[in-house]
């Protein structure tokens, strides 16, 4: 079922605080030193967020229900015919028949709390990783919570409102909205300038639906790249790859921009596109599309493009610290590998379920990517290219971050 398009229903008013809490601040170095690195691990239908080990063998260290509330947002739903209408199409359509309970999720610099970006309750809440309570609630324009960033100093996260073609910037402390921005049709990626002078939004426009042909694709919306000033919110530049794209006679690939990931100095963009088996180098000063990799197909993996899952043949992209790998989730293909970024040329294909993120580890060493399929989360060494763990998680994980806690926390209890 399609999702519905807010034009066609009455404007909503926009989002408010519910709950606030005292203002967040970067931590001491004191408290840097109580604090331990580990990596959240979103599992969209769970409703839940693995905590496990940043680096090595991924242990897990504890769990953490991201819908202690799911009770009141589900009475708020079934009141109102149009929250409703929505909550039953996402859960049908990119929900794939499940409700979606947690899309993205960083901590707080104190490592006290994690804030949770939800699809399915178009909200961004803070959870207190002692308690388990919520420390505050934003209800996001429209009817839908995507991928969120965080800035570099960790004090403001920015959280696409899918529905609404908007994107919340708040104090990531209070929960105070401190500005938002425009964007092309379903804002997605969101990624922060190095700096924190700048941010990047990727819409993607309509993943939903099966009118999915190159001769099609007009119908998919308004999909650009959205560059803002950080402070203002004012837009910088619109990036639309459909011309960079048809430059390079690729008239038929789509222009929807999925995961990317800069290069350390920020004069590269390496994206993925929806439908494609592979990814782009995008060179900034110079506006153009300079490389690109195609990947190999998985034999059993149709290329009827109605079977990808929201569109998104490859959907995961990070990059060594040094810059030299970049490692990719081959989704609908069904592995993950690491490729050289100077010649292009990608390892061993590690076999891996449905993968659908890929981040760094803590200590830089390895690539860890979600496999989705599997309910599991896996290493792979960016200097070998080869599986190095694997550990169980929840149901459907998607999104990984690093983050922090507490050095002696454990799980709140239910």
């Amino acid at each position: 079922m399609p999702v519905l398009k807010p034009r066609h229903l009455c404007a909503m008013a926009a989002a408010v605080v519910l709950t606030v809490t005292a203002p967040a601040t970067v931590a001491s170095a004191a408290d840097t030193a109580a604090l331990r690195e580990v990596l959240f691990v979103g599992n969209n239908w769970d409703g839940t967020a693995d905590v496990i080990k940043s680096s090595g063998d991924l242990t897990k260290v504890g769990r953490i229900n991201v819908v202690p509330d799911k009770d009141a947002r589900m009475a708020e739903i079934n009141a109102d015919p149009i929250k409703w209408i929505y909550f039953m199409a996402i859960r049908n359509s990119v929900g794939e028949g499940h409700d979606q309970f947690v899309d993205d999720m960083y901590s707080t610099p104190d490592g006290r709390s994690v804030v949770v970006s939800r699809p399915s309750f178009a909200d961004v809440v803070s959870i207190d990783l002692a308690t388990g309570k919520i420390n505050w609630r934003f209800k996001v324009s429209g009817y839908r919570a995507d991928h969120m960033a965080v800035s570099p100093d960790g004090t403001r996260v920015a959280v696409s409102a899918s529905t609404a073609n908007t994107v919340h910037v708040l104090n990531i402390g209070t929960g105070q909205q401190l500005g938002s921005f425009a964007t092309g049709d379903k804002p997605h990626e969101n990624i922060f300038s190095r700096d924190g002078k700048y941010i990047w939004n990727m819409a993607i426009g309509d993943v939903n639906t099966d009118s999915d042909a190159p001769w099609l694709d007009w119908t998919k919306g308004d999909r650009h790249i959205t560059v803002v000033d950080a402070t203002t919110y004012k837009q910088v530049k619109t990036i639309d790859m459909r011309d960079r794209l048809n430059a390079i006679g690729l008239k038929d690939y789509s222009d929807a921009v999925r995961p990317a990931v800069f290069s350390p100095d920020e004069s590269k963009l390496y994206f993925q596109v929806s439908f494609f088996n592979g990814f782009f180098e995008y060179d900034i000063a110079t506006d153009k599309i300079t490389r690109t990799k195609t990947l190999p197909k998985n034999p059993a993996t149709s290329d009827d493009r109605t079977t990808m899952v929201n569109d998104s043949r490859h959907h995961g992209l990070s990059m060594s610290p040094d810059g030299s790998k970049l490692c990719v989730a081959g989704t609908m293909d069904d592995y993950a590998t690491v490729v050289n970024r100077a010649t292009l040329q990608e390892g061993p294909l590690v076999t891996a379920s449905k993968p659908y993120w890929a981040t760094v580890s803590g200590d830089g060493k390895s690539c860890v990517v979600s496999e989705s399929g599997a309910d599991q989360v896996t290493a792979i060494d960016f200097a070998t290219g080869q599986k190095t763990a694997s550990v169980p998680v929840g149901d459907h994980p998607q999104r990984v971050r690093l983050g922090h806690v507490a050095a002696d926390w454990t799980s709140p209890s239910s």
